[in-house]
């Protein structure tokens, strides 16, 4: 029997759809302190994002603790239960392979402030405010 050809957009949606499914298994056992690490259980930590590589063999999971508070302590609690995590979502998905899970700092809430600190600094605001009076005046 021919194996079904897959096209890249399903591809990527497998990867987005799997990547949410792994997102939400591990919200659930950090949000159920399911967890025996004390470090996890006395801080909230926030799943924002899994990236799964395309053959779903890597998962690279952004993680940010509430407030940003800790946040080498608890990415080494999530790197030392690693293997529960790991073995958790492979069960509860019943993947073929389980994913290697990775855990990464999620900068992008960082970076989303350093710009609107940039946006917000007097010179950059006088410079927007002189291109829309450009603007306003050539139409």
């Amino acid at each position: 029997m021919a194996r079904q050809q897959i096209t890249p957009e399903q591809h990527s949606v497998r990867l987005l759809k799997v990547g949410e499914q792994v997102r939400h298994v591990l919200s659930e056992i950090l949000t159920r302190q399911q967890v025996h690490d004390a470090t996890l259980s006395g801080h909230t930590v926030s799943v924002t994002e899994v990236r799964m590589s395309p053959d779903l063999r890597l998962a690279t999971v952004y993680v940010k603790p509430l407030l940003g508070v800790d946040e080498e302590v608890v990415l080494k609690a999530l790197r030392t239960n690693t293997a529960y995590f790991q073995k958790e979502v492979a069960q509860r998905l019943k993947l073929r392979n389980a994913a290697k899970i990775r855990f990464r700092a999620d900068e992008t809430f960082d970076e989303a402030s350093r710009i609107d600190k940039l946006l917000s600094d007097p010179r950059v605001v006088r410079d927007l405010d002189e291109d829309e009076a450009g603007e306003a005046g050539e139409g």
